[in-house]
């Protein structure tokens, strides 16, 4: 669909695919609004949305924010706007995290051509089910890696010794989350019973722990007295890709977001699923053991998890999108903010 007037079906479809974005537990942690006299959609953080022990100094709320930027930039695409988008741009304001203008593309150039990409927005999902024993190709990878580079952050796929090493810190990072109750009832207020809740990690989501112990995927539950989690058998050679910026200050971590939402964009377009592993990322001292070993400056972000897998048999969590029309800059849909992901 191309269009040059700027309507309420056009705004609902930006957002639509702006909220279509992972984000950390799906607290979703933005908030949407449209500057008339700039011909701009408008990202704000929503910090009551907002992890105080995972993520007490925002980072992966602006990782968060980034990744609904990046979507809304596919989007205005898609529609024959060229976005042009500018982080932070009111040093007075730090919770106006963005702005993606929407400008008329010169004639000989035409916007961005993000067709792929675009098909590929509803598509994308968080798996977090075992993955077959195939292996993505190199040429894949190798555009997953260049897609974090387009946006201004890097991927690092390491080797199998390296693979074995992250996925040591971040099962380590998992054993501190269980083992601590204030972080344990943090994540466990994030899942939501089945329609209680536009946000969060529907408790009917299929979230399987790795029998043998080398996959350590989130247990928002924590131990028992915890409800009991099925354990299946994961890939025995796991595929990972280590997101890193060399900056780590909030606009590095919006540029992060941006490069977190164009690889996941590009592996779905290919076929591979993707699943995010954050706990190291959480512990200072984890997250620097994160680090990718040639890169003198290395922010970690995020631990890309991707491979060959079956459909989701459950349906997609929930999103909750805003309804643009009378709504001014910045506001946000009526109705408490409840706890509750699809990712």
């Amino acid at each position: 669909m191309r269009t040059d007037k700027i309507d309420a079906l056009v705004l609902e479809t930006l957002l639509a695919a702006a909220v279509a974005a992972p984000s950390i537990h799906n607290t979703q942690p933005w908030r949407f609004g449209f500057d008339l006299g700039t011909r701009s959609v408008t990202v704000h953080a929503d910090r009551s949305r907002g992890l105080a022990l995972a993520d007490p100094d925002g980072r992966a709320l602006h990782l968060s924010a980034g990744t609904a930027v990046f979507n809304l930039r596919v989007a205005a695409a898609q529609l024959g706007w060229q976005p042009v988008p500018h982080l932070l741009p009111d040093p007075y304001d730090p919770d106006l995290l963005a702005t993606v203008r929407l400008t008329r593309p010169a004639p000989d150039a035409g916007p961005p051509d993000y067709r792929t990409l675009y098909a590929a927005v509803a598509r994308r999902h968080s798996s977090r089910v075992p993955f077959t024993g195939r292996t993505v190709p190199e040429p894949v990878v190798t555009g997953m890696a260049g897609a974090a580079r387009a946006e201004g952050a890097h991927l690092y796929v390491p080797d199998i010794v390296q693979t074995r090493r992250l996925l040591r810190v971040m099962s380590a990072a998992e054993t501190r989350n269980a083992a601590d109750p204030a972080r344990t009832a943090e994540s466990r207020a994030w899942i939501a019973p089945p329609g209680s809740s536009p946000y969060g990690i529907p408790f009917t989501t299929s979230r399987p722990l790795d029998a043998a112990g080398r996959v350590p995927m989130r247990d928002f539950t924590g131990r028992p007295p915890g409800p009991g989690r099925p354990r299946l058998r994961f890939e025995r050679h796991v595929q990972v890709a280590l997101l890193w910026t060399a900056g780590d200050r909030p606009r590095d971590w919006l540029l992060a977001g941006q490069a977190l939402e164009r690889v996941l964009l590009v592996a779905t377009a290919h076929g591979v699923r993707t699943s995010l592993l954050h706990q190291a990322m959480e512990w200072p001292d984890l997250r620097a053991a994160m680090r990718a070993p040639s890169a003198k400056w290395c922010s970690p972000q995020v631990l890309i998890r991707f491979g060959y897998g079956p459909d989701a048999k459950e349906a997609p969590t929930p999103r909750d999108v805003p309804r643009p029309a009378g709504r001014r800059a910045g506001s946000s849909p009526q109705g408490p903010p409840g706890p509750g992901e699809r990712d």
